[in-house]
């Protein structure tokens, strides 16, 4: 392993915790301006997930090991989201509660489990991005999941603020969300690059796992506050960003 694929696999699960930095610089972040954050992000995971993993693994197998590898993805973590106890920041999930509707000393707990389910697929994809294609793939990925991190940790700490959560406390919520990625993506890079038959699979299931992430958690949690069109433009503009680092790299 080389120095730039070991900083790729463990840089990006450092970024959000740079997100919680962020809250010293905000004191008091508005719901227009959280929302905006978690469209970027989810316009950076939707671009990733298209063109940096379902592309690749079609391109290296059949259209059925995709469709199989990204169905289980998806149902990996949708297991995971029903049975794992976690809360939303601001919206409430069948089955799960609004953190808002939580009380205080349950709320970290709670939003560190919904942050914890987003960010093991994303460590995953770091890693298989690096088994399968190098550093011509993997860096790609690994930016844009170190980017969308940041927004992210920053997103989902804040409103932890207004809930009396001291902003040091909430720093390290956010940092100690982003360093599972590090054993997902290193394990993921250790167990693929050494079965290639897999390679195209594990792509598709790392898609298929972000693209839950992003439809059932991150949209919603956009849209519920009345800033739709804020979070969509955000959204837009983190699309139109991934687009660019994948063909920067390319």
């Amino acid at each position: 392993m080389d120095a730039a694929t070991a900083a790729g696999l463990v840089l990006p699960g450092l970024a959000t915790g740079l997100g919680g930095v962020a809250l010293l610089a905000f004191r008091n972040p508005g719901a227009r301006t959280l929302d905006a954050l978690l469209g970027f992000t989810a316009g950076i995971m939707l671009a990733a997930t298209a063109f940096s993993l379902l592309v690749p693994a079609i391109e290296r197998g059949t259209l059925a090991e995709v469709i199989v590898g990204f169905g289980l993805g998806a149902a990996v973590v949708a297991a995971l989201d029903a049975v794992l106890p976690h809360a939303h920041a601001r919206f409430r999930e069948r089955g799960h509660r609004a953190a808002e509707e939580v009380v205080a000393r349950q709320r970290a707990s709670l939003l560190l489990a919904a942050l914890t389910i987003h960010n093991v697929p994303e460590g995953f994809a770091v890693g298989v991005a690096f088994a399968v294609g190098g550093t011509d793939l993997g860096l790609p990925i690994a930016i844009a999941i170190g980017i969308q991190n940041i927004p992210e940790g920053f997103a989902a700490t804040a409103p932890l603020l207004p809930a009396g959560t001291s902003r040091s406390r909430a720093i390290g919520i956010a940092a100690l969300t982003g360093l599972v990625e590090i054993p997902a993506a290193l394990g993921a890079y250790a167990a693929f690059e050494l079965v290639d038959a897999l390679l195209a699979p594990a792509l598709a299931f790392a898609g298929g796992a972000m693209l839950y992430v992003v439809v059932d958690e991150l949209i919603p949690e956009t849209q519920s506050r009345g800033n739709e069109r804020a979070a969509s433009f955000a959204l837009l503009i983190g699309f139109a960003l991934m687009m660019a680092l994948d063909n920067a790299f390319a």
